[in-house]
């Protein structure tokens, strides 16, 4: 049985500014946390390094079951376009149901993972909840991913 994954890129970006603009706006009056801590385009290079980690991490998760991987081109160039997506091979145990789980826990992963590196930078005092709630969000992954349905009966027909 095979399941799609796909964790968008551009999306993922967005909760990311999102997050460090509402952390910044939150931690002082005048605005000077903010310029630090908020995403702005210019950031993105760090970003795009942290994005290509996570995907690492990802793949390596994954990999016994990866039948196709989108191009996961590690380059120093940003792509908003170049998404994670990766066609698993699951075995027919495998409740599918849980397909839409895995993405949204991927995108958190993602999210986490990259506001947790970002702050190693301009937040330090959050960085490490971030990357914990990250690690947190990865072994879901596992977890949801190794997860096998009792094999139901069949009552044979007479």
């Amino acid at each position: 049985m095979d399941i799609n994954i796909l964790v968008t890129k551009i999306n993922v970006y967005d909760e990311v500014s999102k997050t460090s603009s509402y952390t910044g706006a939150k931690m002082d009056e005048n605005g000077s946390a903010y310029m630090r801590i908020f995403t702005i385009d210019e950031d993105r290079v760090a970003l795009e390094r942290f994005w290509n980690e996570a995907c690492n991490a990802v793949v390596g998760l994954l990999k016994p079951f990866i039948a196709r991987l989108s191009t996961l081109v590690e380059s120093h160039t940003i792509d908003l376009s170049n998404n994670f997506s990766a066609t698993l091979n699951m075995p027919n145990s495998f409740d599918a149901t849980l397909t839409e789980s895995i993405n949204n826990s991927l995108f958190s992963y993602f999210t986490n993972y990259i506001v947790g590196k970002w702050y190693e930078y301009v937040n330090k005092d959050e960085s490490s909840a971030y990357l914990k709630n990250a690690a947190v969000m990865l072994e879901d992954v596992k977890g949801k991913i190794y997860y096998r349905k009792k094999p139901t009966r069949v009552k044979p027909t007479v």
